[in-house]
């Protein structure tokens, strides 16, 4: 039972391979392939296949246990499958003959039987005999792989007969086929199969093989199987075959001829072998080794199934040809970018054209190794070529290998370098010759396409030789150009048309009829017109103006970094901080100088015969002067002598005083040149500020030939010098002297220097009885425009080269203080200096005493904005024009100049103000005396302002703007004004345009009152010390400063009259009439209830009333001084101000007006832009007429709207919502009764509005419906998720989103790159947060119709009108149930959005109230132009409020919230009255608040309170 469930064991068979054997002579050199066929068949892997087995061996090899001395090999044994799938195994012997290596004779073996007879042998016997595997395994068994011959013996079940069919070696085959004849006899007697193994037919002869087939033919059942050890063709058939006819149940053998089992086995070979390159083409590195990849590779099919087919070996070699062939295309990468790089050194190295136009490569070369760049560019190797040193594996290093440069294509390169030189600079020539084409062709309009303007340059030599890219290139930066140009002119324009602007509503926002106003007067201005095909760029730059006219701030300033603002505070910053440390006391024992320092300036030997002549006068050096005794230090140097400046100041020799000698018209020219560059060498480098300021004296030498001939000539042009130059000027004595020199001329001059020298001394020396420094007894605003062409270091000159000027308190970054004398006393005036639009909120709601109005005599902008502000200021204040501009020539020269200067001094002298000039290239005219006229008038007003400013705070209920004036109001503002002539008594002076030549003085009366300082100070010559001064009320005592020195003013001389009328005669102007002194009384049309108060002595006053008054705080214990119809003099006021108080209350005075009914030239301007678009009035009757409301008509804010009590921080340019105050409206209604009208009709249908497409380029998603830009999978358009995404990510706490403008180019190139590619990252493109929000809020603008379609806009509207809040919300919601699908989602994304953003009011400032503002003209795209829908801008903007607040009941089923504290946002109130939050801050420091005034006060009979 055990043996029949045991499993048979596989058949066996013995295979006998047998063939020619024996000595070379009988089988030739080579064997007939019996051990390859055994080899083959056995091991048929290509590492285990052995081409080479020898029959020779050594008789050690011959007894060992493979050979065992027999003359036959087993080689194993091989288990095989049939098709039946039936295992057998087949042993295989090799019958062969091995010859001794040293007999060449046949080993004796225990068998001597010839080699027919013992290959046919069926029984074999050997003990112990092992495997044999290849001829290296003889005598080194142990090695390999040991096996022995199963029981030592076998019995032999067939036969293969091999027979070699090639060529053969030494061998001829009909002596082969003998002996297989003669061994085939032998063999068919044992009776077992027989099979021909036709050998070798790789290398086969065709005859040969016939000749075995028919031998075989001959036979009974005798098969020849075609093989090929060496490729493994028919190798297992011929044993499989013989196999088959051993085993009578297999079926017959199917042999395959050679060629179609070659090319099966070749085919397998082929697909394995591209299997396995494409697995080696995986390595990509070709650092790789075999050993590591086969070790990679080992497991995979495709790599084992070619090993076993062509051997490791050729594996190995395929892959080290694919590691060369990665080497060599990294060489040739390597080689191709060094050469596409040349180019660029090229560039860099030789990129001169006149330098190697004519140059050979090898020049060239030689040329760039002397190039200091040639290193960043070039590397030398040590080894070469470059490609064989491990250079190539240095990828970082991008230099090119030196030695790659000998070779064709690099200097191919250069030849294409040199080409494209000579080409690109014939082409840029071209390109610049038809950009001045262009530029010549007037008929080129911003904004015209460039097809409408080849036929214009069609013809053009330049136009034919550029590409259509350079042209279109060319044409694009000439639009660029004259757009910008035009957009810079019409900017200006809309500066120039200033007074259009800032007179608007009071809700801050221009109504219709405004708009339409503003348009009609600029639609007659050429530079409107110029941007006609640019309309949408055109209104954008009109509401970005107007929205700075709402904001205006230095960060909003349309001039960017050129703000004035901004450009004072850097100034002052850095000018103010040198001036505290440049001030030292260089004389600090000026008061007792033994020792003067004097500079002689002389040309042509004067200097050395004035110091000689001094010397003369003195002993040993010392000179006797007053009773005292000097030593003198002269150092004259000649005029002409190149070392004048560094001789002037040394370290070893600091002059006092410099004395400036001459005795012609050449001498004093050259004198005043010298001094010229002395004075400007010390301003520019302002290494010392007393050098700046150092005394010069001018000395005429006597003429001893021709003194009645050239010496009044020589005294009255050095008169002019001297006033020019403000220094004294020493005159030739009467009388006849025989020396150049005069005595009494050397002491006049000594004694100028020495009180020049107490002069710096008492500005450099403490005062202690000066007021503290953070009070002020002046406060003066300068005003200047924003990019006017000066720089502000021109108009500050005079203050910051004061020695008088210091810095304002910490934090007051644009502003200085001033000593200065005025009347009889020191006072301290604080000098603010702003640009136009930060000025604004200070002319109305800050304290201040005068302003001091420059405008640019180039820019009618200037001007214009000059009018406007003066226009609103009131006439109680002083004021000071300025004018500035190169020279006194420009005058002469320009029309536009002298127009502009006139306007200005006309003006000034209709109101009664100061007007001077400043020039530019003028050193001398930058002195602050040109303010002391103008300190001394405001300083005489003073109180009549202060009461005035006191009396409006009690009755304004406005809320104020930013604040300039910390804790004392204060205004700060330059200017330059000259004194009065002697002449000119009877107004303002005039510009003077001969202040280059001639310095025009106070009058002789003045002078004797009054004694100038060198800044021009002017102050009684009686005054008692300054330390004895008694205290101003209300300021605290100050710590000592330095007293002001006095400037010399010796001998100094009244102008020639014939000069002066020589003068006046070349200006042309007409005189000036004389102004009235009496106030001019306002205009009729004067609205009565302007916020003034009104004393009740100026009306009639009943029975029963009191006498008001108005209330001055006036004293220090801050008691309230009424005064009264008369004059009320506090004593210790009058003392401390130095005059009296003259402010009268008359029955008949005035109460304050503006300064634009005083000025019919600025009344007049103001009204002709009404005119243009409401009448055709005269300026006379349009100064005249009554200013009465014109019904129906926008009716112009005289109030600025900066100022407005409205929240006008509501508006601005992002917030193009045009709204109107309701109860302006109702009154208005009411007024005109007769014209409301019943609606007949039930409802009016809205009209469709179609704003402007912003954008100036073609877009296929911006613009385009909103379905189209969204999918059911994508609800939101993309744009829209990533800039929310964004803001988000990176802006929800932003100061002012959406508010706040973003830069408009940044905008449009958002969009512009979206375009391009939608996957675009904004974060990438580095842009601001406010430009994104921006582009955001223009995508819903440029929608076809608005995200809140307007066929809701009606129910939304009646649906707001309900009040309970609960019923109007549901309502809502249901509204908002009927919106479109793709509305509806993307509505409720954005408001999700916006009511995040609200939910960090705390950091951003912007309530649902705020963004409302900003959002719901985007989202409803209002008509504008509809009058109906003016009166409800502000409930669809609650409308839009409502929806972000109630975001989550809208869309999530959320519950009602209640709306959250808009104040919470909100900068607290400056006082506990104003309530009203304040504007834009304009980033300056809270104001002085000012003492409450008692409303009602009982009478007071006897005047003491």
């Amino acid at each position: 039972m055990m043996a029949k469930n045991k499993e048979p064991r596989p058949p066996s068979y013995a295979v006998s391979v047998v063939g020619l054997s024996g000595t070379e002579k009988d089988k030739g050199n080579c064997g007939v392939g019996k051990s390859c066929l055994c080899n083959r068949f056995v091991r048929s892997k290509a590492d285990e296949y052995y081409p080479e087995h020898t029959s020779v061996l050594s008789t050690i090899d011959f007894g060992g246990r493979v050979v065992n001395n027999d003359h036959f090999l087993y080689w194993g044994d091989v288990t095989q499958s049939g098709e039946d799938g039936v295992e057998c195994r087949i042993h295989v012997i090799e019958q062969t003959e091995f010859i001794d290596d040293q007999t060449f004779l046949p080993h004796r073996s225990t068998n001597l039987q010839p080699y027919i007879k013992r290959a046919a042998a069926s029984k074999l016997q050997s003990a112990e005999k092992l495997m044999y595997i290849c001829t290296d395994q003889l005598g080194l068994e142990q090695d390999f792989e040991q096996k022995q011959m199963p029981e030592g013996k076998l019995s032999i079940d067939g036969f293969l007969l091999c027979i070699d069919v090639s060529q053969g070696c030494n061998r001829k085959f009909d002596d082969q086929l003998k002996f297989v004849n003669n061994l085939y006899i032998q063999l068919s007697k044992s009776k077992k199969p027989i099979i021909i193994a036709a050998t070798k037919c790789d290398e086969c002869v065709d005859h040969y093989l016939r000749e075995v087939q028919a031998f075989a033919s001959n036979k009974k059942n005798l098969v020849v199987v075609e093989t090929s050890a060496r490729f493994n063709v028919n190798v297992e058939t011929c044993f499989t075959a013989l196999v088959q006819m051993m085993d009578k149940t297999r079926g017959k053998p199917k042999i395959i001829p050679y060629l179609d089992a070659y090319k099966t086995q070749r085919q397998l070979v082929v697909t394995a072998t591209d299997k396995f390159e494409k697995l080696v083409q995986t390595v990509r590195d070709y650092h790789a080794t075999w050993k590591t990849v086969s070790n990679k590779l080992k497991n995979h099919p495709d790599y084992e199934e070619y090993i076993n087919l062509e051997g490791t070996k050729k594996a190995k070699n395929t892959f080290s040809k694919h590691i060369e062939q990665l080497k060599q295309e990294h060489i040739r990468k390597r080689k191709e970018e060094y050469i596409n790089a040349l180019p660029r050194a090229l560039n860099t190295l030789l990129s001169s054209l006149d330098e190697i136009e004519h140059l050979s490569w090898s020049e060239a070369l030689k040329l760039m190794e002397k190039r200091p760049d040639f290193q960043s560019c070039f590397v030398v190797l040590e080894k070469t070529p470059w490609d064989e040193t491990d250079h190539i594996d240095k990828v970082n290093d991008r230099r090119i290998p030196f030695d790659l440069l000998t070779t064709l294509e690099a200097e191919k390169v250069y030849q294409n370098h040199v080409q494209h030189l000579i080409s690109e600079k014939r082409r840029v020539e071209m390109k610049e010759k038809f950009k001045k084409t262009l530029e010549k062709i007037q008929l080129i309009s911003p904004g015209q396409p460039w097809e409408e303007v080849i036929c214009f340059v069609v013809e053009d030599e330049a136009f034919k030789y550029i590409t259509d890219a350079d042209s279109k290139e060319v044409y694009g930066r000439h639009q660029r150009e004259i757009v910008e140009k035009a957009k810079e002119e019409f900017q200006e324009m809309l500066f120039e048309h200033s007074e259009l602007f800032y007179d608007l509503d009071l809700n801050a926002t221009p109504s219709s009829d405004k708009m339409s106003e503003i348009h009609a007067v600029l639609s007659e201005e050429p530079r409107y017109k110029a941007l006609q095909k640019l309309a949408p760029d055109r209104e954008s730059l009109l509401l970005k103006h107007i929205g700075f006219v709402y904001h205006p701030t230095k960060e909003t300033c349309l001039s960017g970094q050129n703000c004035t603002d901004i450009k004072v505070e850097q100034l002052l910053a850095n000018s103010l901080l040198q001036l505290d440390h440049g001030r030292s006391n260089l004389y600090h024992d000026s008061a007792n100088i033994d020792k003067v320092n004097l500079f002689i300036l002389g040309k042509d030997g004067l200097a050395q015969e004035l110091a000689n002549e001094i010397r003369t006068q003195s002993t040993d050096d010392e000179y006797a002067l007053d009773g005292k005794i000097y030593e003198l230090d002269l150092r004259p140097v000649d005029a002409k002598s190149p070392y004048l400046l560094t001789q002037l100041w040394t370290s070893a020799f600091k002059p006092h005083g410099c004395f400036c000698v001459f005795n012609s018209i050449e001498s004093l020219n050259f004198i005043g040149e010298c001094i010229a560059k002395i004075r400007a060498e010390a301003s520019q480098i302002r290494r010392d500020k007393y050098m700046a300021n150092l005394p010069f004296t001018l000395i005429l030498a006597n003429q001893r030939d021709s003194v009645s001939k050239n010496l009044p000539i020589l005294r009255h042009q050095g008169q002019q010098l001297a006033n020019k130059l403000q220094c004294p000027f020493v005159d030739v004595p009467a009388g006849t002297y025989p020396r150049k020199f005069n005595e009494t001329q050397i002491k006049q001059a000594l004694r100028g220097v020495l009180e020049a020298v107490k002069h710096n001394f008492d500005v450099v020396s403490p005062v202690p009885t000066i007021k503290d420094l953070s009070e002020a007894d002046l406060r003066i605003v300068m005003c200047a425009m924003c990019g006017d062409p000066f720089s502000v270091d021109l108009i500050l000159s005079p203050f910051l080269d004061s020695h008088s000027c210091s810095a304002a308190q910490a934090g007051q970054n644009n502003s200085l203080m001033l000593d200065k004398i005025i009347g009889e006393k020191r006072r301290r005036i604080q000098i603010t200096i702003l640009s136009y639009h930060s000025s604004i909120g200070v002319r109305k709601d800050e304290l201040v005493h005068g302003y001091i109005l420059v405008y640019s005599a180039k820019r009618k902008a200037s001007m214009g904005m000059l009018r406007a502000f003066l226009s609103e200021v009131q006439d109680t204040i002083p004021v000071q024009l300025v004018a500035v501009t190169d020279s006194q020539a420009d005058f002469f020269e320009n029309e536009a100049i002298k127009e502009l200067m006139t306007e200005g001094e006309h003006i000034a002298t209709e109101i009664t103000a100061k007007f001077t000039a400043l020039y530019s290239l003028s050193q001398y005219h930058r002195q602050t005396e040109v303010f002391t006229l103008f300190f001394s008038d405001v300083l005489e007003k003073k109180n009549m302002i202060e009461s005035s400013y006191m009396s409006d705070s009690t009755r304004e209920t406005t809320h104020t703007s930013e604040d300039v004036f910390p804790r004392s109001p204060r205004g700060g503002s330059l200017d330059y004004n000259y004194p009065d002539s002697e002449d000119d008594t009877e107004g303002p002076p005039p510009y003077s345009p001969i202040g280059d030549d001639v310095r025009l003085l106070p009058a002789p009366s003045d002078r004797s009152k009054y004694r100038l300082d060198l800044e021009g100070n002017e102050y009684p010559i009686h005054s008692t010390p300054l330390n004895c001064h008694d205290h101003e009320r209300n300021h605290k005592v100050p710590p000592p400063i330095k007293p002001k020195p006095l400037v010399p003013r010796t001998n100094v001389k009244k102008l020639d009259p014939n000069l002066l009328k020589t003068i006046e005669a070349g200006i042309g102007k007409n005189p000036r009439k004389q102004p009235s002194r009496v106030p001019v009384a306002p205009p009729e049309d004067i609205d009565q209830s302007d916020n003034y108060a009104e004393p009740i002595d100026t009306i009639f006053k009943h029975k029963g009333f009191a006498d008001d008054i108005y209330a001055v705080p006036d004293d220090s214990q801050n008691r309230i001084i009424k005064v009264r119809n008369s004059i009320v003099i506090n004593t210790q006021s009058e003392e401390e101000n130095g005059f009296s108080d003259r402010i009268s209350k008359s029955h008949g005075e005035r109460r304050p007006s503006k300064y634009k009914y005083k000025s019919k030239t600025l009344f007049s301007k103001a009204k002709s832009y009404y005119r243009r678009t409401h009448s055709d009035a005269s300026d006379d009757e349009a100064f005249t007429t009554s200013k009465t409301k014109r019904k129906g008509r926008h009716r112009g804010s005289e109030e600025d709207p900066l100022l407005s009590p409205v929240e006008t921080w509501k508006g601005g340019i992002d917030n193009p919502a045009i709204t109107s105050d309701q109860e302006l409206d109702d009154k208005k209604m009411k007024k005109k009764p007769h014209k409301v009208k019943e609606d007949k009709k039930p409802k009016k249908k809205t009209k469709t509005f179609n704003p402007p497409i912003r954008r100036n380029w073609e877009s296929n998603y911006f613009g385009m419906p909103l379905q189209d830009l969204v999918t059911p999978e994508k609800p939101i358009p993309l744009f829209v998720e990533k800039c929310v995404q964004f803001i988000e990510d990176t802006g929800l706490c932003t100061e002012g989103l959406y508010r706040v403008s973003g830069n408009k180019t940044d905008q449009d190139n958002i969009q512009k790159q979206f375009d391009q590619d939608h996957n675009i990252s904004l974060e990438s493109m580095g842009v601001t947060v406010n430009a994104v929000a921006g582009a955001l809020k223009a995508f819903f603008a440029d929608l076809p119709d608005p995200l809140i379609p307007y066929s809701l806009h009606q129910e939304l509207l009646e649906t707001s009108k309900i009040l309970e809040k609960t019923e109007r919300l549901h309502e809502l919601k249901e509204i908002v149930k009927k919106f479109h699908p793709v509305n509806y989602d993307v509505f409720k994304y954005v408001i999700t959005h916006l009511n995040r953003v609200s939910q960090q009011y705390k950091t951003n400032f912007m309530t649902a109230d705020n963004l409302s503002i900003c959002f719901w003209p985007t989202l409803m795209r209002p008509d504008f132009e509809n009058r109906e829908f003016l009166s409800t801008t502000k409930i669809h903007q609650s409308v839009i409020e409502t929806f972000i607040q109630q975001c989550q009941f809208f869309f999530y089923n959320g519950e009602i919230v209640e709306a959250p504290n808009p104040v919470a946002c909100q900068p607290p109130p400056s006082n506990a009255v104003q309530m009203v939050e304040p504007m834009v801050p304009l980033q300056l420091p809270p104001p002085l608040q000012p003492q409450l005034i008692q409303s009602q006060l009982p009478a007071d009979p006897l005047g003491i309170i």
